[in-house]
């Protein structure tokens, strides 16, 4: 699983990774995360809100910061 958190670097970004990667650890799942902060890279995405959340290429969460609830389905989705 390939997780990527895009952002360029704020205070929201970095809630999102740290509730990303407590997820991932709770839920006892093999993820690679990535954090990508170059914003013609976020853009490729199509998303113009940050932060964002893409698991295996899909689009899961843009412009808010997502409860740990909903990445935990995610990642068992």
């Amino acid at each position: 699983m390939k997780i990527k958190v895009l952002g360029p670097g704020c205070t929201r970004c970095h809630q999102t990774e740290q509730l990303v990667r407590e997820a991932v650890a709770e839920a006892g799942v093999d993820a690679e995360i990535e954090k990508v902060t170059d914003v013609m890279k976020i853009a490729s995405y199509g998303v113009f809100g940050t932060p964002a959340v893409i698991i295996d290429e899909k689009v899961k969460s843009v412009g808010k910061i997502p409860k740990k609830e909903e990445i935990l389905k995610w990642l068992k989705g």
